[in-house]
């Protein structure tokens, strides 16, 4: 069975990803190969973040690998936070913090236009792919649902009725950004 290290900690991402492939991959996190060190995210584009979190695994330990990153994209706020999503309200990566200052900056603002970008970076013996998903939708003026992650409770998907932080991670992940995204890489590696 090939190996492919998810550049992540986070050992449920790991296991989530796991069941969509089916099997047909064993997936590694970052701590199953020794990589106890927060890889670098410098880069000012979304897909540079997820290359650059690839490219450090597959340099520093031989591995062929993925990564992704993720930015909220709101029009009103000029892009905002985009590329720095997580770290919005602060170095801490609070998604609370994240979340206030959002709603603090669109204020009463009527054009509350946004959507999420996944980018996942894949390196296989040196070649690089990427694969992106994006989904629209509107920034709520309160938080609504307890599920999910992020900014999940204050967006709402174009057409639906609930945010994402009101669906069940089944329904989110055959909408959203993410699972466009995981769609795409699923698709690729087993057409190899």
């Amino acid at each position: 069975m090939n190996q492919l290290v998810f550049a992540t900690a986070n050992k449920n991402k790991v296991l989530e990803i796991q069941k969509i492939m089916d099997g047909h991959y064993k997936f590694l996190s970052l701590m199953d190969i020794g990589c106890l060190e927060e890889i670098p995210e410098t880069q000012q584009t979304i897909k540079g973040n997820a290359l650059q979190k690839a490219r450090y695994v597959y340099e520093n330990y031989g591995k062929n690998c993925f990564s992704e990153d993720t930015g909220l994209i709101i029009d009103a706020l000029n892009g905002a936070p985009g590329v720095y999503s997580a770290r919005y309200g602060g170095p801490e990566k609070d998604a609370n913090a994240n979340i206030d200052k959002v709603l603090r900056e669109l204020g009463a603002t009527e054009n509350r236009n946004a959507h999420f970008k996944t980018v996942i970076a894949l390196i296989l013996d040196g070649k690089e792919y990427t694969f992106e998903g994006i989904v629209n939708g509107t920034i709520l003026k309160n938080r609504r649902g307890s599920f999910g992650f992020g900014y999940d409770p204050v967006f709402l998907p174009l057409g639906k009725f609930k945010s994402f932080a009101e669906m069940s991670s089944e329904d989110k992940n055959k909408i959203s950004h993410r699972g466009i995204a995981t769609d795409k890489l699923k698709s690729f590696l087993l057409n190899l």
